[in-house]
């Protein structure tokens, strides 16, 4: 599972806003979207939003390190990155935060709704 967080949040006035005199010291925000997504979710509205065929194909921990080593990522990153990626794609470290609505004073927007204003705006015309 992963969580999809409006680039908007850290742009907002509000956020840079210091929720106290002491700013953001002591704060801890989980910031996330308002609902739980695969890659396979995410790739699905991005290929609904813009009218295209694109699918999610999952990679083997071991599939996805040897992509990074063939891009000459080193080693070091690659066995870091295939715990990390191995968390994320079994979705263990899923969760929904509250952070955008404390830090912001709203709710987080929705990835469905950031695709469509990404997709008119040509995101994704490459």
């Amino acid at each position: 599972m992963l969580v999809s967080v409006d680039e908007r949040v850290w742009t907002s006035p509000r956020w840079r806003s210091p929720p106290s005199p002491d700013g953001h010291a002591g704060w801890h925000y989980e910031l996330s979207g308002p609902r739980l997504m695969t890659f396979g979710d995410a790739v699905g509205e991005i290929a609904r939003g813009i009218g295209r065929d694109i699918r999610y194909v999952a990679l083997s921990p071991e599939a996805y390190a040897d992509e990074q080593r063939a891009q000459g990522v080193p080693e070091e990153w690659v066995q870091l990155s295939i715990g990390l990626y191995e968390h994320v794609r079994s979705g263990s470290l899923a969760s929904l935060g509250d952070g955008v609505q404390r830090s912001l004073g709203r709710a987080p927007r929705d990835f469905s709704d950031y695709v469509k204003a990404a997709a008119r705006e040509e995101v994704w015309n490459a």
